[in-house]
């Protein structure tokens, strides 16, 4: 189902070039190697990426004068979009997680010392990154408050020491991204900074990769790491100091939309795939299509989907404007989220046992969206804010009427 929603002209053709891409390129590589059980190597990715430079759709996020076609934010999330609709589709186009999230905080707080080592090389698809800020059960996670790692001056080198986990990509990449405490006396949000650590640095201790479910469809870890007296420049802080949640809350909002926009291409490939699969599906002497039932729950999901893409839109346009949308964020995650886990539910649902089976991508897109409630807050946490802000936000007025009902 095609809508441009309030897009320009320029997202919806950002929009139409990506999908003939995912569709003509990306799906049938997914087809021939992941749902076949083969490994996805990266020269299959970089080949794939070469594709998408010539299409005009590889890194539309980014700065031209970095490697990217240079759109606005709100603009470049058409792609996310079609990307989302298949699992190699991100990674394809360079608008995957962590290294998109990184590249866009290089890009807004780096020093042109930093771009130029780190941020150009992350474009082109040479190095990966990671984002290591979660830690083991008493800090991080989902009360980031509670973070435990620390960062110390020593003449003109800083001093890091702590234990990280669920640091995605951690084992793959060139490069961590690390969120430490600079100041001990200082509340957390007003004492913690972000470090760039290659990940060859002395000290850095990766002890495992954490066994887990998903992933998107390329050998991306979540690491533990030990950061042990690690050593490295002053000038590998990232941003000012001590504004480190400043910088994360810059980074992990507009992040958290385009995982909204990624995973909303999930819900339409497994739709997509159920609505194929019950038009052909004959039972009782019909074709599954025609049970009002379905019918009625794909209706229903679709006006979900509907409502997911355009509470997004509006939530990006607000951050265009400068606006930080906490609240407007949170209620995309968590609606999102929801919504997208549960289409890809009923879509395996109807396929019935073919869904479970690799032959169709239902349960690798069940696998991955189920993640998608726990990454960049769980639902709890933005449900949190949102009902913080709702009750700061009441009338006081409101309460003479309620006294007389209750009377």
């Amino acid at each position: 189902m095609s809508r441009t929603y309030d897009d320009s002209d320029q997202a919806v053709e950002l929009a139409n070039r990506t999908r003939e891409f995912i569709r003509q390129e990306v799906i049938p590589v997914e087809q021939e190697l992941l749902l076949g059980g083969n490994e996805v190597s990266q020269e299959v990715i970089d080949d794939l990426r070469d594709k998408a430079r010539d299409t005009g759709v590889y890194a539309p996020q980014v700065s031209e004068e970095y490697g990217g076609l240079g759109l606005s934010f709100r603009d470049a999330m058409t792609a996310y979009e079609q990307a989302g609709q298949s699992l190699l589709g991100p990674p394809s186009i360079r608008v995957d997680g962590p290294d998109e999230g990184n590249m866009h905080t290089l890009e807004m707080a780096g020093t042109e010392t930093q771009k130029d080592r780190w941020l150009r090389p992350l474009v082109d698809g040479k190095i990966r990154s990671a984002f290591s800020m979660t830690e083991p059960m008493q800090g991080g996670g989902s009360d980031p408050k509670m973070i435990q790692t620390t960062a110390e001056k020593d003449g003109d080198e800083w001093i890091i020491n702590g234990h990280k986990w669920w640091t995605s990509q951690g084992t793959e990449s060139d490069v961590l991204f690390v969120m430490a405490r600079t100041d001990l006396e200082a509340h957390p949000y007003e004492g913690c900074s972000f470090f760039i650590v290659p990940t060859e640095t002395p000290g850095v201790e990766i002890q495992r990769d954490v066994p887990h479910m998903s992933g998107n469809g390329w050998g991306v870890s979540h690491a533990e790491i030990i950061y042990d007296n690690v050593r490295i420049p002053e000038s590998n802080l990232l941003g000012e100091r001590d504004e480190g949640f400043s910088l994360a809350q810059q980074r992990l909002g507009p992040a958290r939309l385009t995982h909204c926009m990624r995973f909303s291409g999930t819900a339409e490939r497994a739709l997509e795939t159920a609505k194929a699969y019950v038009a052909e599906r004959r039972s009782f002497g019909e074709p599954l299509a025609d049970k009002q039932v379905i019918r009625h729950e794909l209706a229903d999901a679709e006006t979900k989907l509907h409502a997911v893409r355009t509470m997004v839109r509006n939530a990006a346009s607000r951050i265009a404007d400068g606006e930080e949308a906490r609240t407007e964020v949170s209620m995309c995650k968590v609606f999102a989220a929801n919504t997208v886990n549960e289409i890809v539910d009923t879509a395996m649902q109807y396929c019935g046992a073919n869904a479970i089976g690799r032959d169709l991508p239902l349960s690798y897109l069940y696998e991955n969206a189920r993640v998608f409630r726990f990454v960049d807050g769980a639902d709890e946490v933005h449900r949190r804010t949102i009902a913080k802000d709702i009750m700061d936000d009441y009338d006081p007025a409101m309460i003479d009427t309620v006294t007389r009902f209750q009377q």
